[in-house]
């Protein structure tokens, strides 16, 4: 007997044994396997081809631990992956402590994510909001979210930006504080309406002022609004377009609005659909702009991705044309440095590109799913390293407490970068506690999800049997469109209902035929009733009864052939 299997099998001490979970293995699980083949697929041929050289004088053993120390640097060794939404990911915030993370999808909803509730084996979002749904029912309608972000200064404001022309703020709950004013579409001049007339497609909060934000629209208007006053806003700022046929508007595409960190005044920057990129001073102003570059992009291109340094004082941008630039607010005339990258907006209106923490380096994603660290002196990638290969990466966000990247693809997948020796919280958090125990309220198509009533994602059976999770729309939304019948879902729209409790009371048609008189003429002709009493009122007539045997026989004349009948009407010609 095999001695070693029978001290595994044989306990090493009496009583009651507890049990310790193995953080380490724990964390080592999510640890990411990169091949260098993959990271390398979606570099530019020119970088691929210095690589090469350098690696031919070079030694294999240098280029790896050369590998080695960049992953060390960025917080990507280990990931965890969140599948909380259907469609694609277009928007991912996090609360300044870090604490509590809100994605937004274009399945129109917003998920809520609380890292301290999460554990490795219970990795949901505990509260899904639809912003724009007045009503569950078959005539609301839905909206994708463009742009969520917590107030930076606030951290229970939440602005929302959905394909809409009201911008909402909600709490760090999902519930809405402040819903903006529409504009009235009718009037020529933006600056005498008192919101958005057209879809809002991004916005942004003040750096220093937690009372402000503001909503740029395919209106060709920036709107700063109070958060305290929803009934019109507090500045209008309307981009006038040079560009040809343009008629004076172009759709704004991407804002940035920041504030040096060492102090100084704020900037506001704006890129447009014209293939412009305007900027006005933080404060005001905002009748003339700072600087504006009108070809910074190429026209009729989305220019989806813009983000400001922590000094303030430069930008970059991602545009439709396949290229990413670097400006310098001081000289607002021609970019710094461009580099050639392939662009998503033309599927992924969303597509960002952001500076680092300590603007050390710029983070954007991919076609083909990849993260690209770049450099800000010359945009050469850093680090390119595949997320989701084969989808690509929408947004990415680099919180500054935790020190994790954040990623939201195509797939509906959310990704959260860290390491566990730089990182701190968030993924390292959930991934530091037991796994909790599997429960049947751990089933969501069983359990009850108190804050959406019943669960959306099951669906009730009767005699309590189980069924495999719906995969429909409409058994995932049962109260949402119209049944075979065309009645509809919604259990609270009134409609009438086909039997009555009190007609199953009422007796049956026998008992009316038989004890109720007359009942039969509900469904007789009353022609052929009347009818039916021709012969026997002529045989035995009721009134002229007295005169039966005493009344004249009726006489009529006898008209010969040699006789004319009545003369005829002369027609007139």
């Amino acid at each position: 007997m095999d001695e070693d299997e029978l001290r595994k099998y044989l306990p090493t001490s009496f009583g009651k044994q507890t049990k310790s979970t193995n953080i380490a293995a724990q964390i080592d699980r999510t640890k990411r396997k990169v091949s260098p083949e993959q990271a390398n697929d979606n570099r530019h041929p020119t970088e691929v081809e210095e690589e090469h050289s350098s690696s031919k004088s070079d030694n294999s053993d240098d280029d790896s631990d050369d590998d080695s120390d960049e992953e060390d640097e960025f917080p990507v060794s280990h990931e965890l992956v969140l599948k909380t939404h259907e469609r694609a990911i277009t928007t991912i915030t996090v609360d300044p402590s870090g604490s509590r993370m809100i994605s937004g999808s274009a399945d129109c909803t917003l998920k809520f994510h609380d890292f301290a509730s999460m554990t490795p084996t219970t990795l949901r979002a505990f509260k899904s909001v639809d912003p724009t749904a007045t009503k569950a029912s078959a005539t609301s309608e839905a909206h994708p979210i463009h742009h969520v972000e917590f107030c930076a200064l606030a951290p229970s404001q939440v602005l929302v930006i959905s394909a809409t022309t009201q911008a909402k703020i909600l709490d760090r709950d999902g519930d809405t504080l402040t819903e903006f004013v529409k504009g009235d579409m009718y009037l020529r001049d933006m600056h005498n309406t008192k919101g958005h007339v057209s879809e809002i497609t991004t916005g942004t909060w003040h750096p220093t002022d937690a009372n402000l934000c503001l909503t740029a629209g395919t209106d060709s208007t920036l709107r700063i609004w109070d958060v305290n006053m929803k009934r019109c806003q507090k500045e209008v700022i309307v981009h006038k377009s040079k560009a040809a046929g343009s008629a004076g508007r172009s759709r704004i595409t991407a804002v940035a609005w920041g504030s040096p960190r060492q102090g100084g005044n704020n900037v506001l920057i704006a890129a447009a659909l014209d293939g412009s990129l305007v900027m006005w001073g933080g404060d005001g102003p905002y009748t003339r702009p700072a600087g504006e570059v009108r070809d910074a992009h190429q026209r009729d291109t989305w220019t989806s991705g813009l983000d400001i340094s922590s000094d303030g004082r430069l930008v970059i941008t991602r545009g439709g044309d396949d290229t990413i630039k670097l400006w310098d607010t001081r000289k607002f005339k021609q970019p710094i440095s461009t580099a050639p990258h392939p662009s998503t907006s033309s599927q992924f209106p969303t597509s960002n590109i952001i500076f680092s923490p300590s603007s050390s380096n710029i983070l954007t994603g991919s076609q083909t799913g990849h993260l690209h660290i770049l450099n800000p002196a010359t945009l050469r990638p850093e680090l390119v390293t595949p997320v989701t290969p084969g989808f690509p990466l929408v947004t990415v966000y680099w919180h500054p407490t935790l020190n994790q990247i954040l990623t939201g693809s195509a797939n509906a997948e959310t990704h959260v970068l860290y390491n566990p020796s730089m990182s701190t919280k968030g993924a390292t958090l959930v991934l530091s506690k037991a796994p909790k125990r599997r429960h049947v309220d751990d089933d969501p198509n069983i359990t009850t999800d108190l804050s959406q009533g019943f669960s959306g994602d099951g669906v009730v059976n009767p005699n309590g049997l189980l069924s495999a999770p719906a995969a429909s729309f409409a058994a995932r939304h049962p109260t949402v469109g119209l049944t075979a019948s065309g009645r509809s879902r919604d259990p609270r729209r009134p409609h009438i209902p086909q039997q009555t409790p009190f007609s199953k009371s009422q007796p049956d048609a026998k008992h009316i035929k038989e004890h109720i008189p007359l009942s039969s003429m509900r469904d007789e002709d009353p022609r052929e009733a009347l009818l039916k009493y021709a012969e026997k009122a002529e045989k035995e007539p009721m009134f002229t009864n007295a005169w039966k045997y005493t009344q004249p026989k009726t006489i009529y004349a006898d008209l010969s052939d040699e006789e004319e009948g009545p003369e005829k009407k002369k027609t007139k010609r």
